[in-house]
């Protein structure tokens, strides 16, 4: 991997991290201030769902088959296969990251369950 590869690799890694998926404020360093999600639950949620503690399991997870698109200057797709080690769930994941002036923000992702 190289540079702009590596730093949305690393950023996407973040969110996954358990201390960071149970701190509100530790995901509010992340995610954009009009990030949405499609969860793999089917349900929607916006960033003020997690300003109020939503909860996010701090399991094990880890990512393979990376890749990251290029959509213009200011912002990047990522997908990637997500291998829940505490559940043992597998899920196709991807994420919109947006550059703002002052770094990469998460703006939108999408988890679809996988077998």
């Amino acid at each position: 991997m190289e540079g702009l590869e590596k730093e949305i690799f690393k950023l996407e890694c973040s969110h996954l991290q358990p201390d960071v998926r149970v701190s509100k404020q530790k995901l509010g360093e992340v995610l954009d201030e009009e990030f949405f999600e499609f969860g793999s639950s089917g349900k929607v949620w916006r960033r003020r769902d997690y300003d109020t503690n939503h909860p996010l399991t701090p399991d094990r997870m880890e990512i393979s088959e990376f890749a990251l698109h290029i959509l213009g200057p200011e912002a990047v797709l990522t997908t990637y296969r997500l291998q829940n080690h505490t559940s043992g769930k597998v899920s196709l994941r991807s994420s919109i990251w947006k550059n703002r002036g002052s770094g990469w923000k998460l703006f939108f992702h999408q988890g679809t369950l996988s077998e």
